[in-house]
């Protein structure tokens, strides 16, 4: 049995063969609440980006890009979603491609409950019970670097993707300043990054935290000291 918590683990399939996408989705969906699934690599990372799964399991060989490839996008912007490798046969020029991608796992298919399930429950532990996740700010406020969310005594406070995306790079670095450039590389990307923009973003994030969390470094950025 899982833990109730574990059940919370977004799991997103990805297989362009529709029967055993199939299969898999059905299987997953007896251990988790949130399974989607895609049948290409785009499509994956449109979900990927939308639905943020934990765990992305994934085929190498797919029209239009592999797997791997896939992967090597995500991992441009994102160490943290976890992603096993599946491939009907062993390669070894695969598996040297892989080993910087941080995977969980490279399998061969065809895949057995008894080989998958563990590697379920090692990526429902991560996510769920490491504590370097939580950020605390001051003792009941907390910003959860894996799930992506700002609770406030447990309760979850809603954030826009630029919060969300300003508030995890002062966890990140801190107690190191977030200078405006990298404010302008993360969160803005190619967009103009106006004086205007930077301080509404500041003064909506400022009130869903405690009083003074975020600090002003004059002509450099920002900054914010966790609890140790």
């Amino acid at each position: 049995m899982l833990k109730e918590e574990y059940k919370k683990l977004k799991v997103l399939y990805v297989e362009d063969e529709d029967f055993i996408r199939a299969n898999a989705v059905s299987y997953l969906k007896r251990f988790f609440y949130d399974v989607y699934e895609a049948n290409d690599a785009y499509m994956a990372l449109e979900l990927i980006e939308k639905k943020q799964p934990h765990l992305v399991i994934t085929d190498i060989k797919m029209p239009k890009l592999s797997g791997l490839d896939m992967i090597r996008r995500v991992r441009q912007t994102d160490e943290k979603t976890q992603f096993i490798v599946l491939s009907a046969f062993t390669n070894k020029d695969y598996l040297l491609d892989a080993i910087d991608l941080g995977l969980v796992k490279y399998l061969s298919k065809p895949i057995k409950h008894d080989t998958i399930f563990p590697l379920l429950l090692k990526c429902a532990k991560q996510s769920f019970e490491n504590k370097n996740n939580k950020k605390f700010i001051n003792e009941t406020t907390y910003f959860d670097s894996f799930e992506k969310i700002l609770k406030v005594d447990e309760q979850e406070i809603k954030l826009t993707k630029s919060e969300m995306l300003f508030l995890e790079l002062l966890c990140v670095n801190s107690p190191r300043v977030v200078t405006y450039e990298q404010m302008q590389e993360y969160i803005w990307e190619d967009e103009f990054m106006s004086d205007n923009a930077i301080r509404l973003l500041v003064r909506d994030l400022r009130k869903k935290l405690p009083c003074k969390a975020i600090k002003n470094v004059s002509k450099i950025g920002y900054k914010i000291e966790l609890l140790k």
